[in-house]
């Protein structure tokens, strides 16, 4: 009988990448073409790439370059090259890497299941196989983007923003939690935007309290929700809403009026505080994440110490800082890149390092406390979970010990014990219900 060719799924990238890789899994499983987790050991290899900034782009051509080597070895027959990098520069690709037997776009679920030899099932398309634990799983409620941000090179490789439709969520959450999700964890390049292009304005709120009645969810986390218009009836629905979890993620990227009208951000100063404080004040236990870029074109040094101030003041609980790269096609190109690497490094250095100090602080206040806790691993002696506070992959951990024995994916009450920068320790003194 002959052996059936094994297919490897690379995915680089963010959050929206696994969703796709996730949903491509699940079509070529659909189609029993046997899939492993080692290259090494597949006959086909699929890479998922990211395009977003100067290190996602290399680590790209990289991870690329090895599968390359791989079948100049003799030991992968095909290799498939698809998402944000490929999209973006397809022809380059095609030039420099002509060992690729097919490139793809963004999304083209169909035609590489096609050129796997498969039938792709539309019927399914909300049907993913997670590469996450079963717990936890993203759902990306729309793709695109339309914002006009300088830096920002998105809409050229994922378009204009899309929402999808409310049913086709509710649907595809209720297969997630079928399947064990318990947290759900809603991304887009713009949740905020939810429904403005198909039902005429903007209803994320509606969204959420309705993902919110799926049985089995419990936690809804907030990603990627932009600062400009951010819709008041989404506050009223963190503050109600139990299952919606007190965390927002919102990607401010400068605080100096100069530098986010050269980055076309839509938003002032004024404005963020104002967001803010309105989420601290209707919100007092909210969790606040957000990203920064230091060394744009125009970050002067005075805009460097405004930053900085802004995080001293505001006090984030997470704090993730990017260096500008500068990016082909954007408006921001033409600026070029006068701000040298070597101080772009120090100022990510200072404002990570003052990021560091406000997370301990904030940790310390936490002795003592009980927090309910998602447990996922154990490592060694410790349980490692998470709290409302912590996404998956960018946040903190709470490492915690147990008298009894816990399982992956339930929810224990934790009292926390001790801290660091970034993490909460904690431990379980009484049997808890699994």
């Amino acid at each position: 009988m002959k052996r059936k060719e094994k297919v490897s799924v690379i995915t680089l990238g963010c959050s929206k990448n696994t969703v796709d890789s996730e949903r491509l899994m699940r079509q070529i499983e659909l189609n029993d073409i046997p899939m492993t987790g080692d290259p090494n050991k597949a006959d086909t290899v699929i890479i998922n790439t990211c395009g977003f900034i100067e290190a996602a782009k290399e680590e790209s051509v990289n991870t690329i370059l090895q599968a390359v080597a791989l079948k100049n070895s003799g030991k992968l027959k095909k290799l498939i090259v698809a998402g944000c990098l490929s999209e973006r520069y397809m022809n380059d690709l095609k030039n420099e890497i002509p060992e690729v037997d097919v490139y793809f776009g963004t999304e083209k679920y169909e035609e590489i299941i096609k050129e796997l030899g498969g039938k792709f099932r539309y019927e399914l398309l909300g049907e993913r196989l997670l590469s996450t634990p079963s717990h936890t799983a993203y759902l990306k409620i729309s793709e695109g983007c339309d914002h006009p941000c300088s830096f920002c090179a998105i809409p050229l490789m994922r378009g204009k923003h899309q929402s999808k439709p409310m049913e086709s969520l509710i649907e595809e959450t209720e297969y997630l939690a079928s399947n064990g999700a318990k947290e759900l964890i809603l991304i887009a390049q713009d949740t905020t935007d939810y429904g403005k292009d198909i039902y005429g304005r903007k209803n994320l709120s509606e969204l959420l309290n309705k993902l919110s009645e799926v049985k089995g969810i419990e936690w809804i986390r907030l990603m990627y929700a932009y600062p400009s218009h951010f819709p008041e009836d989404v506050i009223e629905v963190i503050a109600d809403n139990p299952k919606i979890l007190k965390y927002v993620d919102i990607p401010l990227q400068h605080i100096s009026d100069d530098v986010l009208k050269s980055m076309r951000r839509g938003v002032t100063s004024r404005q963020t505080y104002n967001l803010l404080y309105k989420l601290r004040n209707r919100i007092p236990d909210i969790t606040l994440r957000t990203t920064f870029i230091v060394g744009y074109p125009n970050e002067t040094e005075k805009d460097f110490e405004q930053l900085v101030d802004f995080i001293k003041e505001i006090k984030f609980d997470r704090v993730g800082t990017f260096t500008f790269s500068v990016e082909e096609n954007t408006s921001s190109f033409i600026l070029g890149d006068p701000v040298p690497k070597e101080e772009k490094e120090r100022r990510k250095k200072v404002l990570m390092e003052v990021q560091s100090q406000i997370s301990l602080e904030k940790n310390a206040t936490f002795l003592g406390k009980t927090l309910k806790v998602l447990s996922e691993s154990k490592e060694s002696e410790y349980y490692v979970g998470r709290s409302y506070r912590d996404a998956p992959e960018v946040d903190g951990e709470i490492l915690f010990k147990s008298i009894g024995k816990l399982k992956p994916g339930n929810f224990y009450d934790v009292k926390i014990t001790d801290y660091d920068e970034y993490d909460l320790y904690g431990e379980i003194t009484f049997k808890q219900e699994n």
